[in-house]
């Protein structure tokens, strides 16, 4: 799963164009939302647009996925349980 986290942690630095942060400096139990990395409601929405056009899961309610947005193991957990491609 490790090169899992490590992939993800490049596509939210793109994505979301944290490129002030450097993915070394993100520990894959650090929290995704509020303290931690301090990403936001429109972060989870473009979380979701990863999801589905990275890995072909789609998401139809955003609070179905809360509890696997906590950080990027538990990101990558859901993802590894879903992925279609």
């Amino acid at each position: 799963m490790e090169p899992l986290i490590e992939e993800l942690k490049l596509k939210i630095i793109d994505r979301l164009n944290l490129m002030e942060i450097d993915p070394k400096d993100i520990e894959a139990d650090d929290a995704l939302f509020g303290e931690g990395l301090g990403l936001d409601s429109l972060d989870a929405l473009e979380l979701v647009l990863i999801f589905d056009n990275d890995y072909g899961i789609q998401v139809d309610e955003i609070e179905s996925i809360r509890p696997h947005l906590k950080s990027l193991t538990t990101l990558a957990g859901f993802i590894e349980g879903h992925r279609q491609n």
